[in-house]
């Protein structure tokens, strides 16, 4: 299956907070969209990864995904390597997206900015058609590179590149993160560890950078993206 644009956070539930409103858009919008979770984020200290299993299948009905995989890396303990370059590598061919979006540069949690960096080096090499990959059923993939790699904005402040509306899908974006319920402030899971983003505040944090970004573009809420590549338009008027 090809896709307009393909998701590759690490943890299930990353897409979701930073950039499921543009997923929910361009999915109106009559693209096809498919987020492949690099992990299963089974380190997490609330649930389990069978519960986080069931929790991205809800979350990816809610969000209208073409496509919701898992690549199974160890949470926590992958690293930009060889071995793991070639499963995104494939995971991109197999799919080849126009655009990739990925983690932050940085973050608290540092396996955002492993995987950021996992993914820039990944959907580059995936272009190298000298780099021989296989499908399930070992027919060999074709070279693919993404237009465009576009990184979401995560706990830590960066200032972003660009600035997507997102006021008309914020009510469905909040649905999609809390169909997280082992992992975000949910009262049947009080006897659970308290986290950073357990507490009922932690999605005020979420709401007041949308807002912040809605600001900057004279919208109520928006999502903000970095890149690496300059971006450019057409149309000056398409400029907000």
């Amino acid at each position: 299956m090809k896709l307009d644009i393909l998701v590759l956070p690490v943890h299930p539930d990353d897409a979701e907070l930073g950039c499921s409103g543009v997923i929910l858009k361009h999915v109106a919008l009559g693209h096809k969209v498919g987020i492949v979770d690099l992990t299963r984020g089974e380190l997490g200290t609330r649930g389990s990864a069978e519960i986080r299993d069931q929790e991205a299948a809800a979350a990816a009905d809610i969000l209208g995904l073409a496509v919701r995989d898992n690549l199974g890396l160890p949470d926590g303990f992958f690293q930009n390597t060889r071995e793991y370059q070639v499963k995104v590598i494939e995971a991109i061919r197999k799919y080849q997206p126009r655009i990739v979006i990925t983690n932050a540069y940085h973050d608290r949690h540092p396996d955002h900015g492993r995987a950021n960096d996992l993914v820039e080096a990944s959907a580059f090499l995936a272009g190298l058609r000298k780099i021989e990959t296989f499908d399930s059923a070992g027919n060999a993939q074709d070279a693919w590179r993404p237009e465009l790699v576009l990184h979401f904005i995560q706990d830590r402040y960066i200032k972003p590149d660009i600035l997507i509306d997102v006021t008309e899908y914020w009510d469905k974006k909040i649905e999609s993160i809390y169909a997280y319920g082992s992992q975000f402030f949910n009262p049947e899971w009080s006897d659970e560890p308290q986290t950073y983003i357990s507490t009922p505040e932690f999605i005020n944090v979420v709401a007041a950078r949308a807002a912040e970004f809605g600001k900057s573009i004279g919208v109520k809420y928006a999502e903000g993206f970095t890149s690496r590549k300059i971006l450019g338009v057409d149309d000056l008027f398409a400029l907000k």
